[in-house]
């Protein structure tokens, strides 16, 4: 019968930190696709346009403050 999630976080919790860390990333990688290198360059691309955009003055930033006042109102705090 197979080990259930608790009883696998029972085992683990012994474990050395790097064994946890070799199953994590087993398991991360035998369950998730790799990242798409295509995707990185593409966003690597529209960082740089955007910091390009701001630098410039093309686009004005919103300071992180007001920002997080924004999502305190939309979040109810």
């Amino acid at each position: 019968m197979p080990m259930t999630v608790d009883q696998v976080l029972a085992e683990t919790s012994r474990w050395p930190s790097d064994q946890v860390e070799k199953l994590f990333e087993s398991l991360l990688m035998s369950n998730f696709r790799l990242p798409d290198p295509a995707v990185d360059t593409a966003w690597a691309e529209e960082i740089k346009r955007r910091i390009d955009d701001i630098e410039s003055g093309r686009e004005v930033g919103i300071p992180g403050e007001e920002v997080m006042a924004r999502v305190r109102k939309i979040v109810g705090l």
